[in-house]
């Protein structure tokens, strides 16, 4: 009955996006130049003459500055004539050009003086056949940050482009004279004619904008150029976005503000880690500057690794990965640092209630090169210091980290970067336990610009994770450490190919070797000294796609994956019967081939513009997954165990169907979308009942595997420009397991279960000095497992339970408040004061919730309830130089 109703929700949900995109159908054909007005002008400068047109018709101009102080006048009048009637008769004898771009109508002088009605050359590249090649870089001017999908669009076609990871664009066209714009988030538009009879590099520098109060943004992509991506379920931020956003301890926090969007939901509590569209926390790959992050919290889950200060952009991919993504099946975050200002050194920094940090960035050598030294701490231990108690004054309470970076420019084809990132958890008390834990990241890229349609970046990666825990006592003493360490290759190319298509390929390798466990054991602690055996594997891919653009309206990406994953020796690996039991053993020699799984990815995907603001979209993705963190929580924990696919354990699969439709009206002052999704499920994995993660046996003798399947619907709405800006988010979902010897074979609810989540977010632009703001979240509670009965045995009551995750949390929401007031603004210095409020009406979240007998009934049970934060405020100082 369950998977009727499912496939029913998923029919009727494909249903109405289907009906709402065929409504939008007919607006795809109209024009603003169609619309009818009447209008006088008399001897009107041009400027004034456009700012009437737009208030008696509607429609908005754009134009650069040299037709904004032109001198011309216009005289024309009109009675129920068309916008492009008018404006040609308006302009018939000036040299003065008009095109359609983005339902806005694009004004520019033809310096040429070549009077044609419409747009001229550039309007029409059927007249030429001759193609040549635009292309090139875009940065900041005032800082050298090479800009990430800042959009490149050519006025009078409906051509257009984005900037890659690394700023570079390429765009072939007919031979012509165009106005090239370029876009980029908190930069002022930059317009520029080229004349393009050979190939051309155009690199162009955006100034900052000076943000007025009418005039604040949250996202910077290009609008349109969302609309006829093919490129669906992705989040894209810069990082000012995260600032505002009130979070815990008023610590700005990447993870904690993308858990506040459809399909990406909390793993619980003031936790880091993030469920996306049903998948655990480990199917999640997570990377800063490509090097993979294995556990991407600070202080048990409740800060991220990243530190605000060193970011520059951060993109979440739900679904739809480009293929040169892979290793997890339910999403990737993948995040840059910032390259460093190669202009002028500055610093930035704040001070707040439980860290501080700073971040110094300048130039080595002035337009050529830079660096990025950028750290943070926390001082909850320096408070421990002031006690009378020795113990608690010698706790160790603080986390730190450290993001390094420099870039070099080689020549105008050539440049390298060099970063890292060190970071480390230490949670101690005098003499008897202990747990640290941290990462350590380092990059080298090389970017190379064969020609104008041909880019590479190659990069050689490094990552370390690793966790130690400590516990003693005068009777017994503990000791755990695991490690995951990786060495990688990676080389990707884009081809411009021409005009109709993009093409991206290229390899990747990594060598991993992964220590699972090491335990050291004495006295009653309940554990058996052992070492686990390390396990060494080589993960490889080849890939390629290509962006097809096969209409006006429609564009496709289809592509495939391939990838293999090799396990080695030295060690001995199993054979198991149906209960779990070895039954045989295999010794290999170090570096002795034991298994290799090959698993073709494909990729598709579909974007059928329905108007200039609207899309439908469709995609399918396969992903594989090869390593797989053995945990027994929500909430992730640095002992949580990280284990390689075996000839036991096989490779994850998921293979996720999308469909979506996107809006942007009034403007493109608010984006609407609507995606509804289907991911199929196999080789998932969970404990025995009554397994034991720490057991001396293989690991594989306390796992079983079966199948899963993840489906539900993701409605967006945001608010982009004005004092207010924000979104309201809402998911509607379901995931299910189904793995033999758990819940009598049947599908049961996975932990990260969650069938309602609502997420508001709102800022509010009060004065130029101060900014508030808001989010309220809601979900239901998380899938766990709660006693159903209790039997006494020796004087002491043992609980039994029945159905996996077959109870309920109660229902999560929580209300945060902010507040930034900007105390000094100059050229040189900038100051502000940041006020939060976490949990603002003091809902008792459970952040656990544990059985025990009644003290003075031991026959009735009690539920215990662990409640975390109630109404935690916090101040923090911000400055920058």
């Amino acid at each position: 009955m369950k998977k009727k109703a499912s496939v029913k929700i998923l029919t009727l949900t494909a249903l109405i996006l289907f009906l709402m995109a065929l409504v939008q159908t007919r607006a795809y054909a109209q024009d603003p130049l169609d619309k009818k007005l009447n209008i006088n002008l008399a001897d009107e400068q041009l400027k004034n003459a456009l700012d009437k047109i737009t208030k008696a018709s509607g429609v908005k101009f754009t134009y650069n500055e040299q037709v904004a102080t032109s001198k011309t006048r216009i005289s024309v009048q009109a009675t129920n004539k068309t916008l492009r009637e008018i404006l040609s008769a308006a302009f018939s004898d000036k040299s003065i050009q008009f095109s359609v771009l983005d339902k806005e109508v694009f004004v520019r002088i033809n310096t040429q003086a070549v009077k044609k009605q419409g747009a001229g050359p550039a309007a029409d590249p059927g007249q030429n056949k001759e193609k040549y090649t635009l292309s090139g870089t875009i940065k900041s001017k005032g800082s050298g940050e090479i800009l990430i999908a800042a959009s490149v669009k050519v006025a009078g076609t409906n051509l257009a482009t984005m900037t890659n990871e690394y700023g570079f664009y390429s765009i072939t066209l007919n031979k012509g004279t165009y106005t090239v714009e370029v876009k980029g988030v908190g930069f002022k538009t930059y317009n520029t004619q080229v004349e393009l009879n050979q190939d051309v590099k155009l690199n162009a520098a955006l100034e900052d904008e000076n943000n007025q109060l009418e005039t604040v943004t949250i996202k910077g992509s290009s609008n349109n150029q969302d609309i006829k991506s093919t490129q669906m379920g992705m989040e894209r931020f810069s990082i000012r976005e995260t600032k505002e956003v009130p979070v815990l301890l008023g610590e700005p926090d990447i993870i904690k503000t993308l858990q506040l969007l459809p399909g990406v939901k909390t793993a619980g509590e003031g936790n880091g880690g993030m469920f996306v569209r049903g998948g655990s926390s480990d199917q999640n790959v997570i990377l800063l500057d490509e090097a993979p992050v294995y556990n991407a919290t600070h202080l048990l889950g409740f800060f991220s690794t990243f530190n605000s200060d060193a970011i520059k952009n951060v993109t979440l991919y739900k679904s739809g990965m480009p293929a040169q993504y892979g290793g997890g099946l339910s999403s990737v975050l993948d995040v840059k640092m910032n390259d460093g200002n190669n202009q002028k050194l500055g610093v930035s920094g704040g001070v707040g209630l439980i860290s501080a940090r700073v971040n110094v960035e300048g130039p080595i050598q002035k337009d050529k090169s830079s660096f990025l030294i950028s750290a943070r701490r926390t001082y909850a231990d320096m408070f421990l210091k002031l006690s009378s108690d020795s113990s608690v004054r010698n706790t160790q309470l603080y986390f730190y980290d450290i993001n390094l970076k420099a870039n070099y420019i080689l020549g105008e084809k050539d440049r390298l970067y060099v970063s890292g990132y060190f970071g480390k958890d230490v949670l101690a008390s005098e003499n008897l336990s202990g747990i640290n834990w941290g990462n350590a990241t380092s990059t080298l890229r090389w970017n190379h610009v064969f020609n104008n349609k041909l880019f590479s970046n190659t990069s050689l990666i490094f990552s370390n994770y690793n966790y130690n825990v400590k516990s003693n006592s005068d009777e017994n003493s503990l000791s755990l450490f695991s490690q995951i360490r990786d060495w990688s290759f990676k080389e990707n190319m884009q081809w411009y190919l021409n005009e109709k298509n993009t093409v991206t390929f290229g390899l990747s390798a990594t060598y991993h070797n992964i220590k699972p466990g090491e335990v050291q054991a004495s006295g009653d602690s309940g554990f058996l000294s052992q070492q686990f055996q390390n396990r060494f594997s080589l993960e490889n891919a080849v890939y390629a796609s290509n962006t097809w653009k096969a209409s006006d309206a429609l564009n496709i990406t289809y592509g495939l994956r391939l990838s293999a994953f090799s396990i080695f020796g030295k060690g001995d690996f199993y054979d198991l019967d149906n209960n779990g039991n070895v039954t045989g053993t295999t010794n290999y020699k170090s570096g002795e081939m034991v298994k290799t799984y090959i698993n073709p990815e494909p990729r598709l995907a579909l974007a059928l513009q329905l108007s200039e603001q609207s899309s439908l979209k469709a995609s399918y993705v396969r992903n594989v997954q090869n390593l797989h963190l053995i945990s027994n929580s929500n909430a992730s924990s640095p002992t949580d165990r990280w284990v390689a696919s075996t000839n036991i354990i096989k490779p994850e699969l998921s293979d996720q169907y999308s469909i979506g439709y996107y809006k942007n009206f009034s403007g493109n002052a608010y984006e609407f979308s609507a995606e509804t999704y289907y991911k199929s499920l196999q080789n998932q994995i969970d404990y025995r009942n009554g397994a034991d993660i720490f057991t001396s046996k293989p690991i594989e003798t306390q796992l079983l595997f079966g199948k899963g399947r993840a489906y539900g619907l993701e409605l967006l709405i945001k608010k982009k420009t004005g004092r207010f800006t924000g979104w309201l988010g809402y998911t509607l979902s379901k995931t299910e397991r189904k793995i033999d010897g758990i819940n009598n074979d049947e599908w049961y609810n996975a932990r990260q279960d969650k069938t309602h989540d609502i997420s508001f977010v709102g800022m509010y632009k009060l004065s130029p000095r101060w900014t508030v703001s808001a989010n309220w979240v809601y979900s239901t509670g998380n899938a766990v497992t709660y006693p159903r009965g209790k039997y006494t045995m020796m004087g002491k009551s043992y609980f039994y339970f029945s159905d996996r995750n077959g109870d309920r949390m109660p229902a999560y929401h929580r209300l945060d408040l902010g507040a930034t007031r900007l105390l000094k603004q100059t050229k040189r210095f900038s100051s502000e004061l940041n006020f939060s409020l976490y949990n603002a009406y003091g809902r008792k979240n459970p952040f656990r919730i544990t059985f025990s007998d009644n003290e003075t009934d031991p026959s009735k049970t009690e539920a215990i309830r662990t409640t975390l934060f109630q109404f935690v405020p916090s101040i923090s100082y911000n400055f920058k130089f």
